[in-house]
């Protein structure tokens, strides 16, 4: 049967990256597509690992020629999904998350209207601003242009299938999780996945 397709989304500073690097690591059924990203390398980022780092121009030149399932333009610099990361993972069955941002997110669902989204909220305003000046890479006018964006991202909540408040990390990581195991249990899945025995069950 085919695979589903995960979309994860969260405003920066939520939490995204860590939520899902801790769920794939409890399920092992789910492979996480690297985007790519035409923005610098920050410190103790791979490429390959944490993104597929390219120059503008190469972005470019995929999205004219179509190699992306879906991008968008995100403080300035291009981020997307390859077609190659995504299509042939979910036809031979295997589920595929995807971590990107609420324009993409659109995209995505439009192409897949299948597709499962989850939406990761931080606890409160301070909290996010916080965990932004944390990383220390950032200026005071990128921080609150970094506020500005989030406000935006934020108002897309509702677009999603599941909203996540990332207040407590286990509890998110958990709630996560169970997003994960109840969607497996969808009717559409569950009558793929056990067409025969339904096929017995419903025998004369």
């Amino acid at each position: 049967m085919r695979g589903t397709l995960y979309i994860v989304a969260a405003p920066s500073g939520a939490g995204k990256s860590s939520l899902v690097n801790a769920t794939l690591a409890r399920d092992p059924q789910i492979c996480l597509s690297i985007s790519f990203t035409s923005r610098a390398m920050r410190p103790g980022e791979e490429n390959g690992k944490h993104y597929h780092f390219v120059p503008a121009a190469e972005f470019e030149s995929m999205i004219a020629a179509g190699d992306f399932f879906e991008h968008a333009l995100v403080h300035g610099d291009w981020k997307g999904t390859a077609r190659q990361s995504v299509e042939p993972q979910l036809a031979a069955g295997q589920d595929v998350l995807l971590e990107i941002d609420w324009q993409g997110a659109q995209q995505v669902r439009a192409k897949v209207p299948g597709a499962v989204s989850v939406f990761i909220l931080p606890p409160s305003r301070q909290a996010l601003e916080e965990r932004m000046r944390k990383r220390g890479q950032d200026s005071e006018a990128v921080i609150a242009q970094r506020m500005a964006a989030a406000r935006e991202e934020m108002s897309h909540f509702a677009e999603f299938d599941y909203v996540i408040v990332n207040e407590d990390f286990d509890t998110a990581v958990d709630e996560m999780c169970a997003i994960f195991r109840g969607s497996r249990l969808r009717r559409e899945a569950q009558a793929q996945r056990h067409a025969g025995l339904i096929d017995t069950l419903l025998q004369d």
